[in-house]
This record gives C-alpha cells, sequence and structure tokens, in this order.
C-alpha cells in the first residue's frame, strides 16, 4: 500500500563524513521541511545563491556521481545514496544544509543514511503525495545501452542489467520491488570501480577520498576489500540504488515496470527528460484519487549539460 499522504522528519539528523571525489570532510544536517516543497539543498559554507533545488533539470554532470547547480552556477554532488535513502525511508519534503560542495560518501551505499533516517519518526504532512504513472511505454536507447518505463500496477519495479567483461562483475542482472521487497541487499550496496581505473579517475580531479572503506575495487578475478562482497548482486544492487536516488530528481513517485541495461546517472537524467517531454503521457495521481491525465507541455526544459 502506497503512502497517502507526504512526509517529513520530525527532527533534524546530522550525517559527517568524507567526499568520495573532493575529499574533503562534509557535515550535513536534514531538517523538516514543509508541504510541497520536495528536496533542498543549502550550501551553508556560502552566504548568497546557496539554495540548490533537487530537481532532474538542475543536473548539470553525470560523471561517477550526479551534481545538481543552481543557475547562479553553485552546485553540490555525489547527491544520489543520500536521496536514494529519503526516498526508500518516504521522505518527501526536506531541507539538506551542507557545508560543503559534496555529500558525503559515507561506506559507500545508503546503509548509513537509513540506519538514522529509519530511527526518526517521521511527520504526515497536510497535502497528499505526488505519485506520477505512466499509460504507455517510454523508451531511451543509446547505444549499447537502454532504458525503459511501462505501466506496472501501484509500485515501482526495476530490472537492471550489468554488462561487464570484468568475470567477478560480469553479466549480473536483478529484479526489484520497491514496495513488495525486502530492500536491504540494495541498501547497504556499495559504489564500485576497477583497479585498473582509479589512475584515470584520480588524474581527472576525482576520487580524492576514495579507499576501501567506501568502495568496492575489483582487480581483474578478486576483490581487493577485506570480507569480499556483501551480497552476490551487490553491483547490480548499487546501480538499483542510484536510480532510485536519481528519480526522486523527478519530483514525484514515479510507479511503473523500469528495465535498464547498461545505465548510469548520464542515462537516467536523459530518460527522466524524455518523460517530461511534451510527447510522454502521464498520469498525476493521489492515492485512491487520479487528479489529471494528459500529455506534459515542457517546453521550457533547460538543456542538460554533462561529462560523462
Amino acid at each position: 500500500m502506497q503512502e497517502i499522504y507526504q512526509k517529513t522528519l520530525s527532527k533534524t539528523v546530522r550525517f559527517e563524513g568524507v567526499g568520495l571525489h573532493s575529499g574533503q570532510i562534509s557535515k550535513i544536517n536534514i531538517n523538516p521541511l514543509g508541504e510541497d516543497q520536495g528536496i533542498i539543498f543549502k550550501r551553508t559554507d556560502l552566504r548568497n545563491n546557496n539554495i540548490i533545488k533537487a530537481n532532474y533539470t538542475n543536473v548539470s554532470s553525470t560523471k561517477l556521481c550526479t551534481t545538481l547547480k543552481n543557475k547562479y552556477g553553485v552546485n553540490v554532488s555525489t547527491v544520489e545514496h543520500l536521496l536514494a535513502a529519503l526516498y526508500i525511508v518516504g521522505i518527501d519534503n526536506a531541507l539538506i544544509e551542507i557545508n560543503s560542495d559534496e555529500v558525503p560518501i559515507m561506506d559507500g551505499s545508503a546503509k548509513d543514511f537509513l540506519n538514522v533516517l529509519k530511527k526518526v519518526k517521521k511527520k504526515s504532512l497536510l497535502k497528499k503525495r505526488k505519485y506520477l504513472k505512466v499509460e504507455k511505454k517510454i523508451e531511451l536507447k543509446d547505444g549499447n545501452r537502454s532504458i525503459s518505463i511501462e505501466p506496472h500496477d501501484n509500485t515501482l519495479e526495476v530490472e537492471f542489467q550489468l554488462n561487464y567483461e570484468n568475470k567477478i562483475i560480469g553479466k549480473q542482472k536483478n529484479i526489484v520491488n520497491f514496495t513488495r521487497n525486502d530492500l536491504s541487499d540494495v541498501i547497504s550496496s556499495r559504489t564500485f570501480c576497477l583497479f585498473s581505473d582509479i589512475e584515470k579517475i584520480k588524474k581527472i580531479g576525482l576520487a580524492k577520498g576514495g579507499s576501501l572503506e567506501n568502495a568496492i575495487v575489483v582487480d581483474q578475478n578478486k576483490v581487493l576489500n577485506d570480507g569480499g562482497l556483501r551480497n552476490g548482486k551487490e553491483f547490480v544492487n548499487h546501480k538499483i540504488l542510484d536510480l532510485a536516488g536519481d528519480f526522486l530528481l523527478s519530483g514525484y513517485r514515479i510507479l511503473g515496470k523500469v528495465k535498464c541495461h547498461q545505465g548510469g546517472h548520464q542515462l537516467t537524467n536523459l530518460f527522466l527528460r524524455k518523460i517530461f517531454s511534451k510527447d510522454s503521457i502521464l498520469s498525476f495521481i493521489e492515492q485512491n484519487e487520479i487528479l489529471i491525465s494528459k500529455k506534459i507541455k515542457s517546453d521550457n526544459l533547460e538543456k542538460l549539460a554533462v561529462n560523462a
């Protein structure tokens, strides 16, 4: 059963940790926020123009993470795991104060965020939660990558397929229903990279805070992390976690069956833009009541700027 009313936190929660790419210590406060506000980031290290709305139109880069930027050029990066945690725990509105330009990576998954968020009482608001349901299949193909969504009950279900030449990662596939399934493995699945790519990543100024404490590193036929993998499909499960976080940038709880092959942050953002294009047929739904069903007119979408 989907929630009827929007929710926020009953009190402020705090996190601190290193930024995966910046290598800097970052502190965040997640504060309660009123209805219909969505998720908002506020850069407390800046005095002016420091508000960044968590929306797919504000995505400025998808290079190894999702980065948001406002119209003044102020950005915040690596937002996807925190957004996924807020999605899973059922938070619709929150003000996230952050003292740097990158959300802390914690252990590389959403587990640390959710361990705290689940213990905090949620506050129901007066307005109903916003759902978005597709009425017909929408698909996006980009070379050997593809993503689609089609009608599928009143849930979000994700089927994700990876296809790596590396034997450890290989051709992992998983199907996760965010309403009906146990999400423990998705929540605890960490970001990952190939050992052979580390130097390339560092040369472009990223992964300064990366370590075996916050990422899985795969070297040919072995996992370098002590204890190995947390679950048998940790690689594809992390991709599903990323997709959930990026989907929250739509401003809605999207309902449908998603199939993604070889996707990532860039493909997901391009797909959200296609979903909201004037050619898509969608329904805006409040629980037990369909409010509107029409073609979406979005002629003023901002141009996507990606580096990946």
